[in-house]
């Protein structure tokens, strides 16, 4: 779990940082408030997503079910915080004149794309990681 706590810290810090410098010159209360609100705008998506792949698994008791959505989710939401940066730096590109308007919204639609098809594509990997966490779970409770 050590392990597990180390790396989700090391990704929020990577895309704290990342985002950070996106941002350029925008003033420090404008980039905290950026960050704080794109994280918690990505913890929400992550917890729909999660709250959708846990509709097939079947859970003992509403503690388990608790402690790994937790932890799932803080996980997933730092890795998907990973577009913040790109988001961000878009946005910059397009405020400073160094795009148009028209390869703005191409790379808006592109990273949005991709990032619901990663979204997809978490939502199995939601379910087969909470299936093979209570598999672990039961076989070292027997």
């Amino acid at each position: 779990m050590t392990f597990i706590i180390i790396g989700i810290i090391i990704v929020y810090l990577l895309v704290i940082v990342w985002t950070w410098n996106s941002l350029e010159d925008t003033e420090t209360p404008k980039k905290l408030l950026i960050i704080f609100t794109g994280i918690v705008a990505v913890f929400l998506i992550t917890q729909i997503v999660f709250s959708m792949s846990k509709s097939g698994v079947n859970y003992e008791n509403n503690d388990i079910e608790k402690s790994v959505g937790q932890v799932i989710v803080l996980l997933f939401t730092g890795v998907n915080s990973l577009v913040i940066p790109f988001i961000t730096r878009t946005f910059k590109k397009k405020e400073n004149g160094e795009i148009e308007d028209n390869v703005f919204k191409v790379r808006m639609i592109i990273i949005c794309v991709i990032f619901l098809i990663c979204l997809f594509l978490e939502c199995g990997y939601m379910t087969d990681t909470q299936e093979g966490i209570l598999r672990v779970y039961q076989s070292n409770i027997r």
